[in-house]
């Protein structure tokens, strides 16, 4: 768990992906986290956590549906969604939240 924490205590903002393998709209995110990653390069670190392998962490950050995004920036939550978020209303996120440049 000490491990998530140091991840998630970046400047750069982490986008943590709470998702299981067997969900639908898991499956769907998919691209559209590669495209923002591709687009945001640099400016974002995503991370995928499968909820049935990691469910300290699912447990931790109350995660009660998948897919579940949360955006942390130097270790604080600053935004959460359940289910699938649009590219546009993604990458529109994230800039909100990159302000080290």
């Amino acid at each position: 768990m000490s491990k998530f924490s140091e991840l998630i205590r970046s400047e750069t903002p982490v986008l943590v992906d709470f998702y299981a393998t067997w969900c639908g709209p898991c499956k769907a995110m998919s691209p559209i986290l590669e495209e923002a990653a591709i687009k945001l390069k640099g400016k974002v670190k995503i991370v995928k956590v499968d909820v049935d392998k990691n469910q300290n962490a699912a447990e931790n950050y109350k995660v009660r549906g998948v897919p579940t995004l949360i955006l942390f920036v130097n270790g604080e939550q600053v935004w959460r969604q359940s289910g699938v978020v649009q590219l546009e209303q993604l990458i529109q996120i994230i800039n909100q939240y990159n302000n080290h440049e």
